[in-house]
């Protein structure tokens, strides 16, 4: 009897060990992603990016990998240069979004404010405070994985362009210091997974003026849909 006590007590006291830190760990991610969105105002970054399809059951997933930079400044000012393996940018000027296509030389324009919540940029250079996050997502700390800090995001409004996206920041031993961008995962509205994972990222760099703004190539397509 002595024996069973003791073997419920040492389990019962795993248990509630278990859960304090795994309260603690979501209390930590959620004030993680509050003092990056503070505290970091523009960002620089390589960056590597995995799409994955859904998988089927006659079919395994694809996956497809590209690479290149990124950089973004709040309010609403993004670009993405993919280098490999073809040459795309994506640039967010506050009012439009372009995207320039070099293998077909032809740029789309589209308003930014119909096309931004569906970008992961979006949870990056748009928000300033959890607060205002929380007005369009729904945040759930998980655990600690892969050294990072984890929040999934879930929109209140379902449009059908985005499930969750999940972001992973990096802790900083500097405690005045924001943690780090890692990893973006997002999942669109057919169920396709893409993973991006920044490299060499830099808090609050000074950007050029010219950085967010988009010059048509000459002799590019441009189309406005």
């Amino acid at each position: 009897m002595i024996s069973l006590c003791r073997f419920i007590a040492v389990a019962c006291l795993a248990w509630l060990t278990a859960t304090l830190a795994l309260a603690q760990s979501s209390a930590d991610s959620l004030d993680a992603l509050s003092q990056f969105l503070k505290q970091t105002h523009s960002g620089r970054a390589q960056f590597t990016q995995v799409v994955t399809s859904p998988a089927k059951a006659d079919q395994a997933p694809r996956r497809k990998t590209s690479s290149g930079t990124f950089e973004f400044q709040k309010p609403q000012q993004f670009r993405f240069a993919y280098q490999k393996p073809f040459v795309q940018t994506m640039v967010s000027d506050g009012q439009s979004l372009w995207l320039y296509d070099a293998d077909l030389n032809q740029v789309t324009v589209r308003k930014q404010s119909q096309l931004l919540g569906q970008t992961p940029a979006a949870f990056v250079a748009s928000s300033g405070d959890l607060k205002s996050l929380q007005a369009e997502f729904n945040l759930k700390a998980e655990p600690e994985a892969e050294g990072l800090q984890w929040v999934k995001a879930t929109p209140k409004q379902a449009d059908g362009a985005l499930q969750s996206l999940r972001v992973g920041l990096k802790p900083v031993a500097n405690s005045t210091t924001p943690p780090v961008l890692s990893v973006l995962e997002i999942v669109d509205g057919l169920g396709q997974t893409s993973r991006l994972s920044f490299q060499n990222f830099e808090v609050n760099p000074k950007l050029p003026n010219d950085t967010f703004q988009f010059k048509t190539p000459a002799g590019a397509q441009v189309i406005r849909p």
